[in-house]
């Protein structure tokens, strides 16, 4: 089949497109690099593969037939949020609309890349996928919490109107390699900071809880939904819930960081917990995730000492 990945230079578009390819597909990536990098796609050879640097968010069309457009193109860190506030909003808006558009001209299927942040700071643990969510609309974390859920809304709309093979994946946080070292993810911020043989800084008490999953199982599972007959929105995440406390010190532990751990105050609606329900997943993708937070971590922290921090690499 021939994809077109929107976002495909960002952190998970390139894992997918990487994906893709390996499965034997062609892969055309769309990016306007405002936050993804070309060093994420460099070591692409693929004779499959095109790039194409471009905003999605103007009128978009592609060349030849098409069998999938996947829609992954948006800011995606809290830095990004308050730098990006107005770019993100069009993107989920804009960009999804002009995504489905493509998906409705060339009669393919649609994917949309979803969050976990649809549930806001939510009042239920675990979140399922019936959750509707507790959502500030117009805190700083709205930008990007709204932006996400017009995009379910519209992209269940084109399902119902167009009959477009619609799916909707809701991503927790995922981790792994490609991850900028100062998006403000939590992941990057202490990997960098223990490296850095700094105090990791948590925001809050550290009580707060999320579920972390490693890039490689969040890919797997996007890609068995591309091929499922699903059309409601469902949750790709790992349902093993931990503090950010525990996790700031279990990378403290595998990057050999002693320091003292320094708290700060908690952003505005930062949520205080959040796990997924992957019942759903189980059932319909026969999907749950293969790699131990451990494992994924000691991965993503040699990643940043070769990329980062070379001399630590040895």
């Amino acid at each position: 089949m021939r994809f077109v990945v929107t976002g495909g230079a960002g952190f998970l578009g390139s894992h997918l497109c990487d994906k893709l390819l390996s499965e034997g597909h062609e892969v055309v990536c769309i990016d306007n690099l405002i936050t993804g990098s070309l060093d994420n796609i460099m070591h692409i050879r693929d004779p499959k593969f095109q790039f194409i640097h471009y905003d999605v968010t103007n009128f978009l069309y592609v060349d030849g037939s098409v069998d999938y457009v996947l829609h992954f193109a948006s800011p995606a860190s809290p830095i990004d949020y308050l730098e990006l506030p107005i770019q993100t909003l069009k993107v989920g808006a804009l960009g999804t609309h002009k995504a489905l558009g493509l998906a409705k001209a060339k009669n393919a299927g649609f994917l949309l890349a979803s969050t976990s942040e649809v549930y806001g700071d939510p009042l239920v643990n675990p979140q399922s996928e019936s959750y509707w969510g507790n959502v500030n609309p117009i805190g700083p974390r709205g930008v990007y919490d709204e932006a996400k859920r017009f995009a379910e809304a519209l992209t269940m709309a084109y399902h119902r109107s167009h009959n477009i093979n619609t799916k909707i994946v809701r991503i927790f946080n995922t981790f792994g390699p490609r991850m900028r070292p100062n998006d403000g993810r939590v992941v990057p911020a202490f990997i960098c900071q223990a490296l850095d043989g700094e105090p990791l800084s948590i925001f809050g008490d550290g009580s707060q809880t999320r579920s972390f999953i490693y890039v490689e199982d969040e890919i797997e599972g996007i890609y068995r939904l591309i091929l499922s007959d699903m059309h409601e929105p469902v949750n790709i995440g790992n349902p093993k819930e931990m503090s950010i406390l525990k996790f700031a010190e279990l990378i403290q532990e595998l990057a050999g960081n002693s320091h003292k751990i320094e708290y700060g105050s908690l952003p505005v609606d930062d949520p205080k917990v959040r796990c997924p329900n992957i019942t759903l997943a189980k059932k319909k993708l026969n999907w749950e995730p293969k790699i131990t937070i451990r494992e994924g971590l000691k991965r993503t922290i040699e990643y940043f000492k070769k990329k980062n921090h070379p001399h630590k690499s040895a």
